[in-house]
C-alpha cells in the first residue's frame, strides 16, 4: 500500500460550511470546501472529521486577518482559538491580511468522529475584526506519526517587562516548528530534538549581531529532545528542554499523552517546565518539517518565505530600523537592503595559542569594486566561527540589485584577542538573495561550490563572480 493510502481517510463536514456540500478529497483526507469567518463577538464555527484510527491530527488552512498588519500598532494579529471535542488544544496568531498557508497540530484523537471548533479569541488586535480560513482540511499525516506525537505544546509567554499574558499575539510569536531525528545509543532507539522560528527575541543577542552572526532577526531555538524506543515510547528520564541562560535541563513537567509541556519564560525565548496558572496562549506547532541535511537552520525559514514578512515587520514596529539606512554603520538597516547569504566553513587545527578564526563575507559592487561591505561591519566577534552551513547578512547601498554585484569574497578574521593560526576553508555558497518590496526574499542569484582555503597569510579570497 502507498504512503498516500496509509494516511487516514478523514471526512470533514462543514457545521461551519453550511449550506457547502460535503467534497471528500483523495484517500489520505477529506477537505471541506468553502471559507470558515470568525468574526470578533461573533459564533465560535465548527466543523467535524471522523478518524479511520487512532493518532495525531494536523488542522491546515489558508488563513488570513483583514484589517491586520504585523508592522502596525494596535493592529498586529487576530488570534484564534482552536479546540477538539471541546478541549482547548492550540491558538494560533495571524499577523497578516494576506492569505498564507498554516499548519498546526490537533493532538492525538481515537479513531472515530471528532469536532474542531475556531473561534475569535481574545488577545486580538483592536483593529482585527474577522479571521477567514478557507481551504480547512484535517490530515493524521503516516510519515509523522512519530515526531508529531513527542511534539512540546508551548504556552505563551506572560512574564517580562511587558507583563501581558497574550504578549505573544504582538511580539515574538511562534512561526514555524520543525523536528530533527538522530540514531541513540541503545539499537533501534532514536533521538528527537525539535526546533521553534520565533519572530524575534526582545532579550538575549542584539539585532546587529543576529543579522552578522545568524542571517536573522529572528530567534531559533532547539526546545525539547526526548529519546524514544523501537515502538516509538519516550525512553524514561530521557526528556530535555533548553532552559534560561541556554542550559539543557531534565524534564520533570507535566505531559499530556506524550507531549511535553513547556512555557516560554525569558526575552529570548528559553523555556521553563512550570507553567504559569491561567496562562491563556498555547501553541502546538505542526513539527512534521525536517531540514535538509547540510543546511543551516535558516533554511527552514527560505522554504516559508512570509516568516521573512513577518520578521522584518516586527523590526520596523519596534523601531529596530535604522533610518535612513547606512551600511557604513553597524545599526540595522532596511532588511531588503542586505543580501542573504548562506555558505559552508570548516575550521583547521590550531597552531598556536590565541583565539579561533571567524570567516565573514565580503562584497564588492560593480559601480565601485574597491569598497568592501562586510557581514562583520569589521567587527570581530561577528565573525562566524561555528563550523558547516551557516547563514548571514551584508548590509547594501539602498536600491542595489543582485546584478550590482561584482564579488562575494570569504574573509578570516580571528574573534579575540591573538590568532590560534588554524586555517579555515570554504567550500559553498548555498544561496544569495535579496528580499523584495514586501519583504519576501527573491530568487536566489548566487551559488558556488569549491574549496579555498584561507590562512594568516593568505587570509581572504573571492569565492563568487557574475
Amino acid at each position: 500500500m502507498s504512503s498516500r493510502a496509509r494516511h487516514a481517510v478523514l471526512a470533514l463536514t462543514g457545521a461551519a460550511l453550511a449550506s457547502a456540500p460535503l467534497a471528500l478529497a483523495p484517500a489520505h483526507a477529506g477537505t471541506a470546501p468553502g471559507t470558515i469567518s470568525l468574526h470578533r463577538g461573533g459564533p465560535a464555527r465548527s466543523l467535524t472529521f471522523t478518524a479511520r484510527r487512532d493518532g495525531e491530527a494536523v488542522i491546515g488552512f489558508s488563513v488570513a486577518a483583514p484589517g491586520v498588519s504585523w508592522a502596525a500598532k494596535g493592529a498586529e494579529s487576530a488570534v484564534v482559538s482552536i479546540a477538539v471535542d471541546g478541549r482547548h488544544v492550540t491558538d494560533l496568531v495571524v499577523p497578516s491580511s494576506t492569505p498564507t498557508a498554516r499548519s498546526l497540530g490537533l493532538g492525538h484523537v481515537r479513531h472515530g468522529r471528532h469536532r474542531v471548533t475556531l473561534r475569535f479569541a481574545r488577545g486580538s488586535a483592536p483593529a482585527a475584526r474577522r479571521v477567514t480560513l478557507a481551504r480547512p482540511r484535517v490530515t493524521l499525516p503516516a510519515a509523522a506519526q512519530l515526531a508529531l506525537r513527542h511534539a512540546p505544546v508551548v504556552v505563551g509567554r506572560t512574564n517580562g517587562p511587558l507583563n501581558d499574558p497574550y504578549q505573544n499575539a504582538t511580539t515574538d510569536t511562534p512561526l514555524i516548528a520543525w523536528h530533527e531525528t538522530k540514531p541513540a545509543a541503545a539499537p533501534g532507539h532514536q533521538i528527537i530534538e525539535y526546533s521553534v522560528v520565533w519572530s524575534n527575541e526582545d532579550g538575549g543577542t542584539d539585532s546587529p549581531a543576529l543579522m552578522a552572526r545568524w542571517g536573522r532577526t529572528t530567534d531559533i531555538e532547539w526546545i525539547y529532545r526526548v529519546e524514544v524506543d523501537a515502538q516509538g515510547r519516550r525512553v524514561d528520564g530521557t526528556g530535555v528542554y533548553q532552559a534560561p541562560e541556554h542550559l539543557t535541563l531534565k524534564f520533570t513537567g507535566r505531559y499530556e499523552g506524550d507531549h511535553p509541556v513547556l512555557q516560554t519564560c525569558t526575552q529570548n525565548n528559553n523555556m521553563c517546565d512550570v507553567v504559569s496558572a491561567g496562562a491563556p496562549l498555547r501553541f502546538l506547532p505542526d513539527a512534521t518539517a525536517t531540514r535538509p541535511a547540510g543546511r543551516a537552520r535558516e533554511v527552514v525559514m527560505d522554504r516559508e518565505p512570509w516568516t521573512y514578512q513577518i520578521m522584518a515587520q516586527e523590526m520596523v514596529r519596534e523601531g529596530k530600523i535604522e533610518k535612513p539606512s547606512d551600511p557604513a554603520t553597524r545599526a540595522v538597516g532596511d532588511q531588503r537592503t542586505y543580501l542573504w547569504a548562506e555558505f559552508a566553513k570548516t575550521t583547521g587545527a590550531a597552531r598556536g595559542l590565541g583565539s579561533v578564526p571567524g570567516v565573514a563575507l565580503g562584497v564588492r559592487l560593480k559601480a565601485d569594486p574597491s569598497r568592501l561591505y562586510r557581514s562583520d561591519h569589521d567587527e570581530p566577534t561577528w565573525s562566524i566561527d561555528r563550523d558547516g552551513a551557516v547563514a548571514t547578512t551584508v548590509e547594501l547601498p539602498e536600491g542595489t540589485k543582485l546584478s550590482d554585484i561584482a564579488s562575494v569574497e570569504a574573509i578570516r578574521r580571528p574573534i579575540g584577542l591573538g590568532d590560534n593560526g588554524a586555517p579555515a576553508t570554504v567550500t559553498a555558497i548555498n544561496r544569495g538573495f535579496l528580499l523584495d518590496s514586501s519583504y519576501l526574499p527573491g530568487p536566489s542569484g548566487i551559488t558556488w561550490t569549491g574549496s579555498v582555503t584561507l590562512t594568516q597569510q593568505q587570509p581572504t579570497a573571492v569565492l563568487w563572480r557574475p
